[in-house]
Protein backbone atom coordinates (compact mmCIF):
# COMPACT_ATOMS: atom_id res chain seq x y z
CA UNK A 1 0.00 0.00 0.00
CA UNK A 2 1.14 3.42 -0.61
CA UNK A 3 1.10 6.20 1.76
CA UNK A 4 2.35 9.41 2.42
CA UNK A 5 3.06 10.53 6.08
CA UNK A 6 2.92 13.69 6.88
CA UNK A 7 4.79 15.96 9.58
CA UNK A 8 4.48 19.25 10.96
CA UNK A 9 7.67 20.92 11.70
CA UNK A 10 5.68 24.14 13.33
CA UNK A 11 6.54 26.99 10.13
CA UNK A 12 5.85 24.18 7.52
CA UNK A 13 4.84 20.45 7.14
CA UNK A 14 6.96 17.59 5.42
CA UNK A 15 5.85 14.66 3.00
CA UNK A 16 7.61 11.45 3.74
CA UNK A 17 6.47 9.20 0.69
CA UNK A 18 6.20 5.59 2.09
CA UNK A 19 6.30 2.41 -0.64
CA UNK A 20 8.06 -0.48 -1.52
CA UNK A 21 7.57 0.37 -5.70
CA UNK A 22 8.38 2.96 -8.11
CA UNK A 23 5.85 5.45 -7.81
CA UNK A 24 7.47 8.23 -9.65
CA UNK A 25 7.69 6.86 -13.19
CA UNK A 26 7.43 10.25 -15.27
CA UNK A 27 7.30 13.90 -14.63
CA UNK A 28 3.42 13.74 -14.44
CA UNK A 29 3.40 10.95 -11.91
CA UNK A 30 6.15 14.02 -9.77
CA UNK A 31 3.88 17.01 -10.13
CA UNK A 32 0.63 14.38 -9.05
CA UNK A 33 2.43 13.53 -6.05
CA UNK A 34 3.37 17.52 -5.30
CA UNK A 35 0.17 18.21 -5.86
CA UNK A 36 -1.36 15.59 -3.31
CA UNK A 37 1.60 16.86 -0.98
CA UNK A 38 0.42 20.55 -1.66
CA UNK A 39 -2.91 19.45 -0.61
CA UNK A 40 -2.08 18.87 2.62
CA UNK A 41 -0.01 21.89 3.34
CA UNK A 42 3.42 20.23 2.57
CA UNK A 43 6.23 21.62 0.27
CA UNK A 44 8.88 19.48 1.28
CA UNK A 45 8.62 15.79 0.21
CA UNK A 46 10.69 12.59 1.30
CA UNK A 47 11.02 10.21 -1.53
CA UNK A 48 13.35 6.84 -1.81
CA UNK A 49 15.31 5.57 -4.56
CA UNK A 50 13.37 3.18 -4.96
CA UNK A 51 10.56 4.93 -5.95
CA UNK A 52 11.94 6.69 -8.54
CA UNK A 53 12.21 5.29 -12.24
CA UNK A 54 15.98 3.71 -12.52
CA UNK A 55 16.15 6.32 -15.50
CA UNK A 56 15.42 9.01 -12.98
CA UNK A 57 19.32 7.99 -12.29
CA UNK A 58 20.65 7.69 -16.08
CA UNK A 59 21.18 11.65 -17.02
CA UNK A 60 21.42 11.28 -20.14
CA UNK A 61 17.97 10.75 -20.08
CA UNK A 62 16.79 13.79 -19.41
CA UNK A 63 14.37 12.69 -16.43
CA UNK A 64 15.71 13.75 -13.29
CA UNK A 65 16.43 16.93 -14.92
CA UNK A 66 12.40 17.60 -16.03
CA UNK A 67 11.32 16.23 -12.36
CA UNK A 68 13.95 18.39 -10.17
CA UNK A 69 13.26 21.77 -12.49
CA UNK A 70 8.83 20.91 -11.97
CA UNK A 71 9.68 20.58 -8.32
CA UNK A 72 11.64 24.23 -8.28
CA UNK A 73 9.29 25.84 -10.69
CA UNK A 74 6.75 24.84 -7.80
CA UNK A 75 9.43 25.79 -4.89
CA UNK A 76 8.71 22.19 -3.66
CA UNK A 77 12.08 20.66 -1.83
CA UNK A 78 12.60 17.49 -2.69
CA UNK A 79 14.99 15.10 -0.42
CA UNK A 80 15.60 11.93 -2.44
CA UNK A 81 17.21 9.20 0.25
CA UNK A 82 18.97 6.18 -1.04
CA UNK A 83 22.14 4.18 -1.68
CA UNK A 84 23.68 5.77 -4.59
CA UNK A 85 27.03 4.08 -4.69
CA UNK A 86 25.45 1.71 -7.36
CA UNK A 87 25.48 4.44 -9.72
CA UNK A 88 28.44 5.32 -11.80
CA UNK A 89 27.94 8.49 -12.55
CA UNK A 90 30.04 12.01 -11.37
CA UNK A 91 27.12 14.29 -12.59
CA UNK A 92 24.56 12.22 -10.73
CA UNK A 93 26.73 12.33 -7.50
CA UNK A 94 26.91 16.68 -7.85
CA UNK A 95 23.27 16.60 -8.28
CA UNK A 96 22.82 14.99 -4.89
CA UNK A 97 24.89 17.13 -3.05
Amino acid sequence: MDTIKYFNTGSSAIAELQSAKVIIKDTQDALDLMADCGYHGASRIIVYEHNLNPAFFDLKTRLAGEILQKFSNYRVRLAVVGDFSKYNSKSLWYLML
